[in-house]
């Protein structure tokens, strides 16, 4: 029913159930993984009214599992990408896996999958940085680097009283690379490849 996907790794389709409505993969080696896909293999829907919530448990110093909340999968989401790269120093969050008794070992995570109520789903709140930016990585260097010109050309900035007057030397106005900057941050929220045109 579920597979589960980490970069450089093999898919895996075969999830251990541990009870009638969980399942969980192991992820050995889990301080370096970044990112973590969960997917339906679109064999068996879920019943009307259900969703899998979605954990990422992790042994903290002691030996004891951490299980935070991802975020979930249904038969309208099929699939999800997590970021659990920062969650591995975060506080645990109440889960639906109680007292099992899964194996914990010191390299080895897991990812759990909880068959639960539509509406039980919708109540609940995943861990903030488990969520994966929607903005593509040109977007996000586009914008930080406009965040960096703008400082820089900021920092030089000084008062018509301070200007030492120097003929082979160009002046621009300070609310001129401002309005660029306004100008060009709003093109790219509106059409990211607007530069191509």
């Amino acid at each position: 029913m579920f597979g589960c996907l980490v970069a450089g790794r093999l898919v895996q389709a075969a999830p251990q159930q541990v009870a009638e409505d969980k399942f969980v993969f192991d992820l050995p080696d889990y301080e370096n993984i970044n990112h973590v896909v969960v997917f339906m293999l679109g064999t068996i829907p879920f019943p009307d009214g259900m969703g899998g919530s979605v954990y990422f448990c992790y042994p903290d110093q002691t030996g004891m599992a951490v299980w935070q909340l991802l975020g979930f999968v249904t038969n309208e989401k099929p699939s999800a990408i997590f970021k659990i790269s920062g969650l591995k120093s975060g506080k645990g969050s109440q889960h639906p896996f109680g007292a099992m008794n899964l194996p914990q070992t010191p390299t080895v995570a897991q990812i759990g999958i909880s068959v639960e109520l539509l509406e039980n789903l919708a109540q609940q709140t995943p861990v903030a940085s488990a969520a994966v930016s929607s903005v593509d990585s040109f977007t996000e260097f586009t914008q930080k680097m406009l965040d960096n010109f703008y400082n820089f050309a900021s920092s030089f900035a000084v008062t018509q009283a301070q200007m030492t007057p120097n003929p082979s030397e160009a002046f621009i106005p300070a609310n001129v690379v401002l309005k660029w900057y306004e100008n060009f941050q709003r093109r790219l929220t509106q059409n990211p490849l607007f530069w191509k045109t």
